[in-house]
């Protein structure tokens, strides 16, 4: 600042004025304070200044890398944020770095607050980062952490997609389970539920996996593999989520299954992948901009308000149906349901 203010022949008061947008300056000095600011490549260190008050304005994200739904979220983390004069810090869990060190990470830089995406972390974990700070979790809920969640309404969600093939006339539907992943817990309980509901609980079926393209394409090599002994196909599935069955859909178009008149395929999210395929995936769909606009509003305003104890947000899925499910062949399934 003392280097612009001689260059510009101004004093520093001066400077900071202008930096400040704050009264005081004519236009013309403030053009040139400005001008001479660009030339010397300076640029005022708003973090430094925050900082030193005390505040950072930054709200952390921790994500997973290859969670393509978390990109999602980010997007709409963003524009809500930068709403509230806030800004966006993000670090990354991926292979070799934990979900702890990423979150230690944005501690490391103050942020004021931490918003989880899809976190895997245990109760314990959370509640010692609901101590430490404002911290929100969304799509992963855990009973009594001292947290703000948003979420979906996963029962509700899987109950759609399941009435929706059951009434197309499907009745080997099988479910591929997304492990420890956010939700997984929810999406296999109501999808049990639906099979009992339906009368098939004889078909009911649970494949072990996980939220990756990898757990898609295992489950479809095994199912390719138990038709060759003789097991036929499930007429549908309902994948743990997007990237799941995009690993399954893969596989089975690849083998020649015929999709969806071999096999239906629904997926969970509706993330900008269900889009890039050639046959466009029936998924169900979770607001990713809702739920990003609320996650960042639930932070800053506990950050605003500090007997403001945690909440949760649950919010309704709706069920996109595109080319991967139809009726299943004839005398493969249930008639299908009419009205």
């Amino acid at each position: 600042m003392a280097d612009v203010a001689a260059k510009a022949g101004v004093s520093r008061a001066l400077v900071s004025i202008v930096f400040r947008n704050q009264p005081g300056a004519g236009r013309e000095t403030r053009e040139r304070v400005l001008r001479v600011a660009d030339e010397i490549g300076y640029r005022p260190d708003s973090a430094a200044r925050l900082l030193a008050r005390g505040r950072s304005r930054t709200l952390g994200v921790m994500f997973t890398v290859h969670q393509t739904f978390h990109m999602d979220l980010i997007e709409g983390i963003y524009p809500e944020a930068e709403r509230l004069g806030y800004d966006v810090l993000l670090s990354a869990a991926a292979r070799g770095r934990s979900e702890s060190q990423a979150a230690e990470a944005l501690l490391g830089h103050r942020c004021e607050a931490l918003i989880l995406l899809g976190a895997d972390a245990d109760q314990e974990c959370l509640e010692q980062l609901g101590r430490r700070l404002v911290t929100v979790s969304v799509s992963r809920r855990v009973p009594n952490a001292p947290v703000d969640f948003v979420h979906t309404a996963e029962g509700k969600g899987v109950r759609q997609a399941m009435d929706h093939l059951v009434g197309l006339g499907h009745r080997r539907i099988v479910h591929i389970d997304g492990g420890r992943g956010p939700g997984s817990a929810e999406r296999r309980r109501a999808y049990r539920a639906a099979m009992r509901r339906h009368g098939l609980e004889g078909e009911l079926r649970v494949i072990p996996g996980e939220h990756t393209e990898r757990s898609g394409i295992e489950t479809g090599r095994m199912l390719l593999a138990e038709r060759d002994r003789g097991v036929p196909l499930p007429t549908a599935v309902l994948a743990g989520n997007d990237r799941c069955a995009m690993g399954l859909l893969m596989v089975m178009t690849r083998a020649g299954v015929d999709v969806p008149g071999d096999l239906s395929v629904v997926g969970y999210d509706d993330s900008h992948l269900s889009h890039l395929m050639p046959i466009g995936l029936t998924t169900v769909r979770q607001d990713a901009a809702l739920m990003a606009e609320h996650a960042v509003r639930f932070a800053v305003e506990r950050l605003r308000d500090e007997e403001l104890g945690p909440r949760e947000a649950v919010l309704d899925p709706k069920l996109v149906v595109r080319g991967t499910s139809g009726p299943p062949r004839d005398g493969d399934g249930l008639s299908p349901l009419v009205g």
